[in-house]
């Protein structure tokens, strides 16, 4: 079992991909300067941007059938949610008051979402009839091309530009005044 996760290529791929992108969250819990901050969460944003689409377009369509609807449709959900972080996260310059929340409710969903692809899915995928070398050489070619020509914008980036902030509803309420409640009379 173990060795299929580790030698079959196109999830050595997935997990390699995992393992940066886990070690850029240990990097940003560990920083303290908002520089280098800011920094890792943009290595971030573009390695799972990148990610994501490998697995979206390639990976998840070739083993769906064989992992089954219910645990593919909630990787694709997690999957949903992540971009919208990341499409906020893509507006933010890193000095706003929810910047570092906003990244490590991330980081979170990103830790448990591979747990789950690791432990559950990858595990059930080693079933399908399909050739992984060759998924994993339009992989590599993929994930070459969308780290030198960029991943286009998905349609949770289009959705967050519109809101223009707007539906960051933490951070807005995070900024409203608290009710002026009455004195408790001694």
């Amino acid at each position: 079992m173990l060795d299929f996760l580790t030698t079959n290529s196109a999830v050595a791929m997935l997990k390699e991909d995992h393992e940066r992108v886990q070690a850029l969250f240990d990097q940003f819990e560990a920083t303290k300067g908002r520089a280098t901050k800011r920094k890792i969460v943009r290595e971030a944003l573009a390695e799972l941007k990148v990610h994501a689409a490998i697995e979206e377009a390639l990976f998840y369509p070739a083993v769906r059938k064989t992992v089954g609807k219910d645990l593919m449709n909630e990787a694709d959900e997690e999957h949903h949610v992540a971009k919208l972080l990341i499409a906020e996260l893509d507006q933010m310059d890193g000095s706003e008051s929810h910047f570092d929340a906003k990244f490590l409710v991330l980081a979170e969903n990103v830790r448990h979402h591979i747990k789950e692809e690791e432990n559950q899915m990858l595990p059930k995928a080693r079933a399908a009839k399909l050739d992984f070398e060759a998924l994993a050489e339009k992989m590599r070619r993929r994930k070459e091309h969308l780290q030198e020509n960029g991943v286009p914008e998905v349609s949770e980036e289009a959705m967050i530009k519109t809101s223009r902030g707007r539906g960051d509803s933490p951070a807005r309420a995070a900024k409203r005044k608290p009710p002026k409640l009455p004195r408790k009379q001694p």
